[in-house]
């Protein structure tokens, strides 16, 4: 009996674990060559690092954050381990209320909280044709939300890449492959301590 305990609690540990990226055309990879998109380099470097983990792509282009609670309950599969909330830059490119963006990612963080998903939420910043107060309140939603869950905060999502045409498709919005690998390499860590995160809830 106690091999057998053993032997459930090895199979356990061993499990992959399934991230699920929630989000919109910067989770599922518009225009980029297959294989390419976020989760896809996220992957692979987390598995360079060790991690046997599966990165689901949930994203669908054009997404609001509306849109992505909307579809949570099919998005997101009942054997996710962690979560990451991708969403809210074409709230912000349709000018949407930062309250009602922020109500949509709540009720998200909501549910994954309901099903004790370790979470992570990816913060956008609002362009600067929208305004100053625009952009003050836009950007204020995420550290508000991870403070309020106690979710893992990413303050922006394309750190290092937006604004650099080098690395962003003819549109100035999407991250060529290039600069989708910077994305991964700078938000990487955090994802780990969300992982980190799953491994303790899931010790004997």
């Amino acid at each position: 009996m106690l091999a057998g305990l053993l032997a459930t609690a090895s199979h356990a540990a061993a499990r992959t674990i399934r991230l699920v990226v929630l989000g919109d055309s910067l989770t599922a990879g518009l225009g980029l060559p297959p294989g390419k998109a976020f989760p896809d380099r996220l992957q692979a470097a987390l598995r360079a690092k060790g991690w046997d983990v599966a990165v689901l792509n949930a994203g669908v282009s054009g997404d609001t954050a509306a849109d992505g609670l909307a579809r949570y309950d099919w998005a997101v599969p009942a054997d996710a381990d962690a979560l990451i909330v991708e969403l809210g830059a074409n709230d912000m490119l349709r000018g949407l209320k930062p309250e009602t963006t922020k109500a949509a990612l709540s009720a998200i963080l909501d549910k994954a909280r309901a099903a004790h998903l370790p979470t992570l939420i990816a913060g956008m910043r609002a362009a600067p044709n929208l305004g100053a107060e625009y952009g003050r309140e836009f950007s204020a939603i995420y550290p508000a939300l991870s403070k309020a869950y106690d979710v893992a905060l990413y303050p922006f999502f394309l750190d290092g890449v937006a604004g650099d045409p080098k690395l962003n498709q003819p549109d100035g919005m999407h991250p060529t492959a290039e600069g989708v690998d910077i994305v991964v390499e700078r938000i990487a860590p955090s994802i780990e301590e969300v992982l980190k995160q799953v491994k303790r809830q899931s010790a004997p």
